[in-house]
């Protein structure tokens, strides 16, 4: 893959789109913390919620590893999210020396609720543009994403 400092000047065209992805990243980013914050919760911490829902029951090594970050830093996380009352540890079923990390009810209302608000949020924001100009618009934006993946994953900046 090409260095970013070898490509052409990019068009003024591209430059607005990226200035649009980081408004939006700002927009977006504010919203969900605000959206978080009344939940009680951090963004890691809605993570977990998240991965739990999505994944369902899990160990906290494959917790730590689906969410990017350290066994000592799950760890954290769910000490504060079971004393809330949102998950629960229990033994491994069939490995002694495992952990499994569960949603609690009360957990997995608050996991809903956040996935709800994101579902109102696309059909506000969504509701009104055709079909192929949303499939275009997520074509887009896939392809856009998938990029900056791979120049993080580089390390190039």
């Amino acid at each position: 893959m090409k260095s970013l400092h070898d490509m052409p000047e990019r068009p003024v065209p591209a430059r607005a789109s990226l200035g649009r992805l980081f408004e939006l990243a700002e927009v977006l980013g504010a919203m969900m913390q605000r959206g978080m914050a009344e939940k009680g919760l951090t963004t890691a911490r809605a993570g977990v919620l998240w991965a739990l829902l999505h994944e369902g029951p899990m160990t906290q090594r494959a917790l730590a590893a689906q969410l990017g970050v350290t066994p000592r830093n799950v760890t954290g996380l769910l000490d504060a999210l079971q004393e809330d009352g949102l998950v629960v540890r229990e033994p491994h079923p069939t490995d002694r020396r495992a952990t499994l990390v569960s949603l609690t009810g009360e957990g997995r209302s608050v996991a809903s609720a956040l996935r709800g608000g994101r579902d109102e949020l696309a059909a506000l924001l969504f509701a009104d543009v055709p079909a192929d100009q949303l499939d275009t618009f997520t074509a887009a934006l896939a392809q856009v994403t998938e990029r900056l993946r791979a120049v993080g994953a580089d390390g190039r900046k």
